[in-house]
């Protein structure tokens, strides 16, 4: 990564502004997953060993559309953050204009805030470079380490670069670190997987990672449009027609590197009870039912495949993990890649619900990096340059 880090510049005495992504899961005003702010501290903690003159935090939560809206309040993060860091962390009611300037002016010496969700301003999706100016107003150095959000090119992402000296914090470097040499530098066999609903989402990453995998291994909903664009009836499947061609094409230029499921799990209802059975993945689904996982011969397939491999991508659960009776090949498979870095294979995580999958089943600890940032991820599988990242200053 050839952009300055938070090692690259002096920040004592300085107001240090850091983009971080608290962009947490809420049940009302109780975090449900912290993982994004465990994330940040070794970065914040690193700052504040240097001496600041103060640590301002700011990031989105949610999506208010430009709207204050308590429901995507940060106020919930201050206390879980202030226990990690420990030290008292301020919150400031707004992240522009009086108010946040007050709040930073208050601040003791070294002292730390919180201000509040930038997308509450419309002015923060559209990059709009006056709000931009006021954000870099608060701070001398501005430090992005928000990944989940560095492929936006937002006011407090990329805008905030331009009116102040702009480096990596530790997170963003290790994620960038991780995913770009995972690609191109892979210790082979290089097997990835991919899942999740849609293929449509995902058609330039299997088209960048077909060029450098040595296998493919493709389950969850987007499989169901491969399944069709082969001839088989998917029933009431989640399915993408007008992605049909794009399936066809891509498992043409595959050949034999991309595997789809040899069995999958059918259901008689989109529901954790309803009636379900295994069928081999080329017969035809029953009318009313719909494919909900992968089965368990596609699973020994996949492990298979991936015995012998020494680096693994995946993104996207193999099917609807979120039903305990449908998360049976998701969980088989995380359980397998943690098996894997026993070994000394190198895993990574691509983020958004293959985290979750990887949390849910307790081996996080397992992997050797999981992304927080499942669009970012992503992006750089894509090949794509994310603007967060190259708004940063570079290395000499």
């Amino acid at each position: 990564m050839n952009k300055k880090t938070i090692r690259d510049i002096d920040l004592s005495g300085k107001r240090v502004l850091v983009r971080v992504d608290f962009n947490v899961p809420l049940d009302g005003e109780t975090i449900t997953d912290d993982t994004r702010i465990r994330a940040a501290i070794p970065t914040l903690k690193y700052i504040l060993e240097q001496k600041p003159k103060a640590l301002i935090l700011m990031s989105h939560l949610g999506r208010p559309k430009g709207q204050r809206s308590e429901k995507d309040s940060l106020r919930p993060v201050v206390p879980v953050l202030s226990e990690y860091l420990g030290v008292p962390v301020a919150f400031a009611e707004d992240c522009v204009g009086p108010v946040a300037e007050q709040a930073v002016g208050a601040l003791p010496e070294g002292g730390v805030l919180l201000l509040e969700n930038t997308r509450f301003h419309a002015e923060e999706t559209k990059n709009d470079p006056e709000f931009a100016k006021q954000l870099a107003a608060l701070g001398d150095v501005y430090v992005n380490d928000a990944f989940g959000s560095s492929h936006r090119a937002h006011a407090s992402t990329t805008g905030v670069a331009e009116y102040l000296p702009a480096v990596a914090g530790f997170l963003l470097e290790r994620e960038i670190n991780f995913l770009v040499n995972a690609i191109e530098n892979p210790e082979r066999p290089f097997v990835a997987i991919l899942g999740g609903a849609k293929v449509s989402d995902k058609i330039e990453v299997i088209q960048t990672l077909l060029t450098k995998v040595d296998k493919l291994l493709i389950g969850g909903g987007m499989a169901n449009t491969f399944f069709k664009a082969r001839g088989t009836d998917v029933g009431d499947s989640l399915v993408e027609d007008n992605a049909l061609d794009v399936a066809r094409n891509l498992m043409a230029a595959a050949g034999n590197k991309l595997i789809l499921p040899r069995e999958v799990v059918i259901a008689d209802a989109f529901d954790n009870d309803a009636k379900t059975m295994s069928i081999p993945s080329d017969e035809n689904v029953p009318a009313g039912w719909r494919i909900l996982d992968i089965g368990s011969s596609a699973v020994s397939a996949f492990q298979k495949e991936l015995e012998n491999a020494r680096t693994v991508v995946w993104n996207g659960p193999m099917g609807v993990f979120e039903m305990p009776n449908f998360a049976r090949g998701t969980l088989q498979l995380a359980h397998t890649l943690a098996e894997l870095t026993e070994k000394g294979a190198t895993t990574i995580i691509g983020g958004g619900d293959s985290a979750a999958a990887v949390t849910q089943a307790g081996l996080a600890d397992k992997m050797t990096h999981i992304s927080t940032g499942g669009g970012a991820s992503l992006e750089l599988l894509e090949g794509r340059q994310l603007p967060g990242l190259a708004a940063l200053d570079d290395k000499e």
